[in-house]
């Protein structure tokens, strides 16, 4: 708008017209102010936590982050990968905190200076499911037994074979049953390079044999034929622990928003809140944080 200055009175801007001017930038600078970014810290009131499939996929996360965030005030944007990956994500700087289940991943992944603290959090157990008619003869408590059956067998089993939690229990059963290495020893031995989910969905199409974390399974929907057959070994017990990454290495980690998140989830409610959860009546994972 160009206002030029004229010695006539009947070609001077007016009062009336100053305020108008006055009134619409008033408005263009309120609408501005819509678009315009959010302080800072509004904008980073969220965490991003590298943790397993099986967290996610057991629908652990759906549950329990509604309630985290409700009391906080905190989201948390989880990257869902194998263990091995997610401490690798952690490991660049690209997550501020892991939840994962591999203890002596994440015992390193602290001792190398990445990680402030390993807390443990919750457990569950690790099963292995496969076709009721259980070709193999793997039925029973013994999960060493069972793959030195299937070792000698050409029945098929799905591994995830992406150097997850799951991943890394199920290779140290194998060389228990005496096989250092399955891939080509083991006659119906698959690596999917999956989560999971994906993992029991290619068993369930396959009638074949896997292992998998019995939360995942709890809530899996695409059973067919398959069913459990082996539980209750106590080398099956499957731990759960929270680090927090260390800014030391990394200083864009937002530290004290990720140990708010460990210091409520090994707290009462988040204990509680892992408690509660449950599918068909039955308790997915098992609280454990020490005092």
């Amino acid at each position: 708008m160009e206002l030029r200055m004229n010695p006539s009175r009947t070609q001077r801007p007016t009062r009336r017209a100053f305020l108008g001017l006055g009134a619409g930038l008033l408005g263009l600078v309120v609408a501005a102010s819509a678009v315009l970014p959010l302080p800072a810290a509004a904008q980073d009131r969220f965490i991003v936590m590298a943790s397993t499939t099986s967290t996610d996929q057991s629908g652990l996360f759906a549950h329990l982050l509604p309630q985290f965030k409700k009391a906080t005030g905190i989201d948390v944007r989880v990257v869902a990968q194998g263990t091995g990956q997610a401490i690798d994500t952690a490991r660049r700087g690209d997550a501020d905190l892991v939840f994962v289940h591999d203890k002596v991943a994440e015992e390193k992944f602290v001792a190398e200076g990445f990680g402030l603290q390993r807390r443990e959090v919750m457990y569950n157990d690790f099963v292995v499911v496969g076709p009721k008619s259980d070709p193999a003869g793997l039925k029973g408590k013994d999960v060493v037994a069972a793959l030195s059956k299937l070792a000698s067998s050409s029945a098929p089993f799905i591994s995830r074979g992406d150097k997850s939690g799951t991943h890394a229990a199920e290779l140290r059963y194998w060389k228990a049953a005496g096989v250092d290495s399955p891939v080509g020893k083991v006659g119906g031995y698959k690596e999917c390079g999956c989560g999971m989910g994906p993992a029991l969905n290619i068993a369930a199409s396959s009638n074949a044999y896997v292992l998998t974390d019995r939360g995942t399974w709890l809530s899996f929907k695409n059973r067919g034929e398959l069913a459990v057959l082996v539980e209750g070994d106590t080398r099956l017990f499957n731990q759960y622990g929270v680090i927090v990454v260390n800014p030391a290495k990394h200083p864009h980690v937002k530290k004290d928003l990720a140990q708010a998140f460990a210091d409520w989830i090994v707290g009462p409610e988040g204990q509680a809140t892992i408690n509660a959860y449950k599918i068909g009546g039955e308790q997915l994972f098992f609280a454990n944080a020490r005092p």
